[in-house]
């Protein structure tokens, strides 16, 4: 049974597993990534807000999305300041910072100091993570 918890989304991980396709869940809840320039969202240019594919949480708004370059959708901010969670990732023998959903955990992507102004900031996130509800 779902549960909520301080406003935390909490499911058993097969109840995860029925909701979501096994890429989605390999990196929303496995903390996977999606190949770089395979997403959906990469190239987008759609005029929306992109919310969390695991709960519907609005996560960026494409006024602050950019081509990075990179091969996954980047922005250089959320829609706000308790959208996304921060937490140290040492994983690949190397110190990046993980960016995921605040209400229900689902891993995002990454965050850069690499961004343009006005934050400086790349938040680097997997299209499969991702639901564009378009303007």
């Amino acid at each position: 049974m779902d549960k909520t918890t301080k406003n935390k989304i909490i499911k058993s991980e097969q109840q995860w597993r029925d909701q979501l396709s096994a890429e989605q869940f390999n990196v929303c809840r496995k903390h996977g990534t999606e190949p770089a320039f395979s997403g959906e969202y990469a190239d987008c240019k759609q005029d929306g807000t992109y919310v969390c594919i695991c709960c519907g949480e609005p996560l960026f708004s494409s006024d602050t999305k950019f081509d990075s370059g990179t091969g996954w959708p980047s922005f250089w901010q959320p829609v706000n300041e308790t959208a996304i969670e921060e937490t140290e990732d040492t994983q690949l023998f190397m110190k990046r910072i993980e960016v995921h959903c605040s209400k229900c955990d689902s891993h995002l992507g990454h965050v850069f100091p690499d961004g343009p102004q006005p934050t400086g900031l790349r938040y680097c996130i997997n299209s499969v993570s991702l639901k564009l509800k378009e303007k």
